[in-house]
């Protein structure tokens, strides 16, 4: 049975390569790896007609590597959309998660040195408590650093939460296109991180107590007051059950707007149910282990870290582990 319209744009955006010069789009060869890989997970391999070991995504640490020639990728996935109900959002879903990986492995390989003019006036602030060498090499450690988490930040902003929403068959809206109204500005939108069944969905992976600004805060605890006013149901997801006094207060917010809050495992718990057999399996293994695992490797003490840079190789090296990854300005 051939792709529907449907399906067609769907394998089409989920090879298109992302907005910004470093976006990354997905080969035949490359979406050809995710099929396969789909396969394996889902325990259907009868469908795939070339026999070669069993792939994993986290198991080649170079994204560019995941790729499997010889292999026609369209009778592929055309098999892969027939077997199980959900196989198209699963591809969907891991091919972005695919996409944002392989663009932010160009983001390390290419994003620049700072200039002397970026960080130049920050060394007022120690100079003279180390040599004006190592000031040096520690602004421009520091600001390099900063970059790339911030780049990490934002990439992670545009994948998580859309696909947490497509996973569980719901829609993000940005604030422009949102049907959610601010009930202080009911000309202007809400943003919303997902939208099903007439619940708004805000996902976060953790509740700091950290403070902002209260504007910031007080827009937070009117989320809820806005999806009541707009007709929705609030629902608040917090993945990390820590708790702290701003988790109570969000907490209390949405069951006083009448809303729905899942903070920890029920968290995971309701994000599996709603997405249903075949996408619970992808929130499980691409989501939620992986980012259990790291927080439950959180060290009690910062370990030992050195960074080199040596024009073509960034290396990291943390404890006794070493990772290195390709330069090119």
């Amino acid at each position: 049975m051939a792709l529907t319209q449907a399906q067609k744009t769907l394998v089409e955006r989920a090879q298109a390569a992302g907005g910004g010069i470093l976006g990354a789009g997905l080969s035949d060869e490359a979406c050809a790896f995710l099929v396969f890989v789909i396969a394996y997970d889902l325990g259907i391999e009868g469908i795939l007609t070339t026999a070669i070991p069993q792939v994993g995504f986290f198991d080649e640490r170079n994204p560019e590597k995941m790729v499997l020639s010889d292999v026609e990728f369209y009778p592929l996935i055309e098999r892969l959309f027939q077997t199980l109900p959900d196989t198209d959002t699963y591809f969907a879903c891991l091919a972005a998660l695919q996409k944002s990986r392989l663009k932010y492995a160009r983001i390390l390989q290419h994003q620049p040195i700072p200039t002397m003019e970026q960080v130049g006036p920050r060394a007022l602030l120690q100079y003279g408590q180390m040599s004006p060498e190592a000031l040096a090499g520690f602004l421009f450690w520091r600001k390099w650093l900063f970059d790339i988490d911030n780049r990490a930040g934002q990439e992670t902003g545009y994948l998580f939460e859309p696909i947490i929403a497509h996973a569980i068959g719901g829609v993000p809206f940005s604030a422009s296109k949102s049907p959610v109204r601010r009930h202080t500005e009911p000309t202007k939108g809400r943003q919303v991180d997902c939208i099903r069944q007439k619940h708004a969905y805000e996902i976060k992976i953790r509740v700091t107590i950290a403070a902002s600004g209260q504007g910031r805060w007080r827009e937070e605890l009117d989320f809820p007051i806005d999806c009541r006013e707009s007709g929705y149901v609030p629902v608040l997801i917090v993945l990390d059950s820590t708790p702290n006094a701003k988790l109570d207060e969000l907490v209390s917010a949405f069951e006083a707007a009448g809303g729905k809050t899942y903070i920890g495992s029920a968290a995971w718990e309701h994000l599996e149910d709603a997405a249903g057999d075949t996408m619970s399996l992808f929130i499980e293994k691409y989501v939620r282990i992986p980012i259990s695992r790291v927080l439950e490797s959180s060290p009690e003490e910062l370990p030992d870290i050195a960074f080199k840079m040596d024009g073509d190789k960034f290396s990291v090296i943390v404890g006794a582990e070493t990772n290195e990854f390709p330069r090119e300005l």
